[in-house]
């Protein structure tokens, strides 16, 4: 089980009255889903009205503006090789001398910190955000599993839990100035997905990195 009111709320888009499994007020789905039925939110919902524009992306867009290039890491299956391939991609930026930022958001299997050498490692809290692990002086590294007591702690939440997760991580994180920031994405194709590209929609992404199987 994970306190996270130790460590900093997660932010939700969930109105409190919702039921189980809401997938929150700004989701395509919101007031269609088979969770949906019998919430007193659903005609609202359905109706578009509570899609309201996030004021979260352009305070995202400000926090990341030091922040030279950004690329995402994806993959449409587990298993491929995909956080091994953005720590590597993350060394080697830094040993060009670069700053360098790598920014894990797979909440239910965070191995970043592990790959990283970084693991048991914590997270400290300034007047400036979140302060990420530092690898070394240039590579810097910021993951769900630095919140959790234990390594053998397990992330159940639901898709606006690791949705909220994702964007307190890229809005209250204190990157300084970075010449790559690098985002480990889940595997597959999920919630995480599309809430990072709409999360970053006005911070200027360069592109993704797909890794595949052999």
């Amino acid at each position: 089980r994970l306190l996270m009111s130790e460590k900093g709320a997660v932010e939700e888009e969930v109105p409190q009255n919702a039921n189980a499994g809401c997938p929150g007020v700004s989701s395509e789905q919101a007031g269609k889903s088979e969770s949906c039925a019998g919430c007193p939110n659903q005609a609202i919902c359905a109706s578009g009205a509570a899609r309201v524009p996030d004021p979260d992306v352009a305070v995202i867009a400000e926090r990341l503006a030091n922040v030279k290039h950004k690329i995402l890491v994806l993959s449409g299956k587990g298993g491929v090789g995909k956080s091994t391939f953005s720590s590597q991609i993350a060394f080697a930026l830094a040993s060009r001398d670069l700053q360098v930022g790598l920014l894990d958001i797979d909440a239910c299997g965070p191995s970043i910190p592990r790959m990283m050498g970084v693991e048991g490692e914590g997270v400290h809290q300034s007047s400036l955000g979140w302060s990420p692990v530092y690898v070394e002086d240039n590579l810097a590294v910021m993951s769900v599993g630095f919140l959790l007591g234990s390594v053998d702690d397990a992330v159940i939440w639901r898709g606006p839990k690791k949705n909220g997760l994702i964007k307190q991580f890229l809005k209250d994180v204190h990157w300084d100035e970075l010449d790559y920031l690098v985002v480990d994405t889940p595997p597959g194709t999920s919630d995480e997905h599309l809430s990072i590209v709409q999360y970053l929609k006005e911070a200027n992404v360069d592109g993704a990195l797909v890794v595949t199987t052999p």
